[in-house]
C-alpha cells in the first residue's frame, strides 16, 4: 500500500488557491506581509484545517506554529515539515505556503488511508521568513535554532517603529511555548526552487543537499551636498558617483568567482535626493553568496578594496558594515537519503543541488536533522506576483514529502 500511496493533487491545488485569496493582489499574487491582518487570517485558516485533521496546535514566543499529528509512540520526537505563510509585499502564491500546505495534504492523505506512524508528525509555520517587514529574514526560525536570542527577535522594529513582539500581540499570536524548547526528530522543507535549473533541465525534483552561504553589507559613502549648477565638476565630492563605481565593482567581484558566486546591490538610499543638489550621502546594500566560506572571505576582502577605491576616486569617505552572515549549510545525510529514496521509489526525474536562497531550514538544521525538496517554478521567477508552478510538479513534491516523512517516522 505504501508504494501506491499518493496525495490528492486537486485538493492540494484547491488549498493553495484558497490561501492565495487572503491578501490577493490585482496582478494575481499574494500580499500577506508578516504579522499583518492578512497574515493572521492565513494562520487562522491553517489552524482550522489542521484541527479538522485532528492535530494539536502549539505556538511559541516567536509566533511559530506547530501542528502535531499523533503517532503510536508519543515519547518519540516529531518528524516535521513546513515552511512559512508570510509573503513579500508583491509576492506569489507558492513561496513558503507550498511547503506548509503540502504538509496539510500529507496529513489528510494519511488520515484517508488510516495510516498511523510510529513517531508523531508535525507541520511548522515559521514567523517572518521573508524579512520584508522585520529584518533580518528567517528571524523566528533563527531564534528557534539558536542563531539569535529571544529579546533580539522580539525587539526587531518595522519602518513604523513597531516591534515584532508588539505585532505578535496585536494579531493574537504571541504564544507561551519557549522558542527553541520544542525539539524535532527531523525537519523537511518543501519549496519551489526560486531558480531556473529544474525547469531548464526538465527535472521534477531537486534533492537539496545544502544552502550556499550569504553575507549582507551596508556600504555608505559620505560626500558633500552642493549646488548642481554652481559647483565645478573638478573637486566635487559626489557620493552617488562613488556608489556607481561600487555597483559595477560588486558585479565584477561575483564574475571573478564564476560560475557559482552571485552578488547584488539591492537597495540604494540617496540623500538629500533632490533634483538640483549633489548627493552628499549614499548608502547601498550588498548581498553576496557562495557555497564555500573561503570564497566568501575572498569576496569580502575584494568588497572592502573596491569600496576604498570608489571612495578615493571621488574624494568621499566610506564605511562598510557586515549586517548579516549566514554560513553555508550542509543538510543531514540521513534526511537527504530519505528524500532521495522517495524520489527513486516514485521514479521522478531529479538532481542533487544546492539552494541559492536562504530558507528556514538553514536555521533549523542547527538543532535538528534537516533536508529540503525543490520543485520547479515557471522561469525560475519568485518574489513576484507572476510566480507560477504546475499542479503536477507541486503534487510530485508533496508525494516525495509524504514518503520521506513516512520513512523517517517509521
Amino acid at each position: 500500500m505504501a508504494e501506491e500511496l499518493r496525495i490528492n493533487q486537486d485538493r492540494l491545488w484547491r488549498r493553495l488557491m484558497t490561501m492565495a485569496e487572503i491578501g490577493a493582489t490585482p496582478a494575481g499574487g499574494s500580499c500577506r506581509v508578516a504579522l499583518t491582518e492578512e497574515d493572521r487570517q492565513g494562520r487562522d485558516l491553517f489552524i482550522d484545517w489542521c484541527r479538522e485533521l485532528g492535530c494539536e496546535i502549539r505556538i511559541d514566543r516567536m509566533g511559530n506554529i506547530f501542528a502535531q499529528r499523533p503517532g503510536r509512540d508519543s515519547q518519540r520526537l516529531p518528524i516535521a515539515c513546513g515552511s512559512h505563510l508570510d509573503t513579500q509585499p508583491h509576492g506569489g502564491k507558492f513561496d513558503g505556503v507550498y511547503g506548509v500546505l503540502a504538509g496539510v495534504e500529507t496529513f489528510e492523505t494519511l488520515n484517508d488511508q488510516n495510516i498511523e506512524t510510529a513517531a508523531p508528525l508535525e507541520i511548522c509555520v515559521w514567523t517572518n521568513e521573508e524579512g520584508s517587514r522585520f529584518a533580518p529574514p528567517m528571524i523566528s526560525s533563527g531564534v528557534f535554532g539558536g542563531t539569535y536570542d529571544l529579546d533580539y527577535g522580539l525587539g526587531r522594529e518595522d519602518a513604523d517603529g513597531i516591534t515584532l513582539g508588539e505585532a505578535l500581540d496585536a494579531i493574537g499570536y504571541a504564544g507561551s511555548l519557549p522558542c527553541g524548547d520544542h525539539r524535532l526528530g527531523a525537519f523537511i522543507e518543501a519549496h519551489i526552487e526560486q531558480g531556473p535549473i529544474l525547469e531548464r533541465q526538465a527535472e521534477t525534483i531537486g534533492v537539496v543537499t545544502g544552502v550556499q552561504g550569504s553575507r549582507w553589507y551596508r556600504v555608505t559613502f559620505h560626500g558633500q551636498d552642493a549646488h548642481t549648477g554652481s559647483t565645478p565638476m573638478t573637486g566635487r565630492r559626489d557620493a552617488l558617483v562613488s556608489a556607481a563605481h561600487m555597483i559595477k565593482a560588486v558585479k565584477d567581484i561575483a564574475e571573478r568567482q564564476a560560475p557559482s558566486a552571485v552578488a547584488t546591490v539591492g537597495r540604494i538610499d540617496c540623500l538629500p535626493n533632490s533634483h538640483n543638489t549633489i548627493p552628499g550621502e549614499v548608502a547601498l546594500t550588498v548581498d553576496m553568496r557562495h557555497a564555500a566560506i573561503d570564497t566568501l572571505d575572498i569576496m569580502e576582502t575584494q568588497l572592502h578594496e573596491a569600496a576604498s577605491m570608489a571612495s578615493h576616486q571621488e574624494g568621499t569617505d566610506v564605511e562598510v558594515h557586515r549586517i548579516m552572515n549566514t554560513p553555508p549549510v550542509h543538510f543531514d545525510e540521513r534526511c537527504v537519503e530519505a528524500v532521495t529514496g522517495a524520489v527513486r521509489e516514485l521514479e521522478l526525474p531529479h538532481r542533487r543541488m544546492l539552494s541559492g536562497a536562504g530558507h528556514d531550514a538553514c536555521h533549523v538544521a542547527r538543532v535538528a536533522p534537516t533536508s529540503m525538496i525543490f520543485v520547479p517554478c515557471a522561469g525560475g521567477l519568485s518574489h513576484n506576483e507572476a510566480e507560477s508552478a504546475e499542479p503536477r510538479d507541486l503534487a510530485a513534491g508533496a508525494n516525495v514529502l509524504l514518503h520521506a516523512l513516512l520513512e523517517l517516522a517509521q
